[in-house]
């Protein structure tokens, strides 16, 4: 599969330190190299959740040198699909883009034995999203 035609996704939420950041590290591990991923936010935090790292770590993901990053219109424009995680109208809409709004609960201050059920949420969610993307049309 070429540079040109994989899918790019984008997970945006607002602060990009825990639901876009679990669905984009999903993406890449389960996407081995067929989808472009980017992970932001509207208003970046100054780091990613603890409990969402080890949460990952759990699934042997390590996210431990991600940092939260900035939504840019490059990120927003190049992809083909806008998965939207709780940021409502922050959100900027692109024209031309496919949506997809997943309603999850927000990592933001619990316990890791409460992110468990979000991330494997998140990693179904994924796992379909990919599934939908990567299989060839009949």
């Amino acid at each position: 599969m070429t540079e040109a035609n994989r899918p790019e996704i984008l997970f945006l939420c607002v602060h990009n330190a825990g639901r876009s950041q679990m669905a984009a590290a999903f993406a890449r591990q389960r996407g081995e190299g067929r989808v472009i991923v980017y992970s932001a936010g509207t208003a970046p935090g100054e780091r990613l959740n603890p409990s969402v790292v080890e949460a990952m770590l759990e699934r042997g993901i390590d996210i431990r040198n991600q940092q939260p990053q900035k939504l840019t219109d490059e990120m927003g424009r190049g992809a083909n699909v806008v998965v939207t995680m709780g940021c409502g109208d922050t959100c900027p809409v692109y024209p031309g883009k496919r949506y997809l709004d997943w309603e999850i609960t927000d990592p933001a201050g619990k316990s890791l034995d409460d992110v468990r059920p979000i991330r494997d949420d998140i990693e179904q969610r994924v796992e379909d999203l990919l599934e939908e993307l990567l299989t060839p049309l009949a």
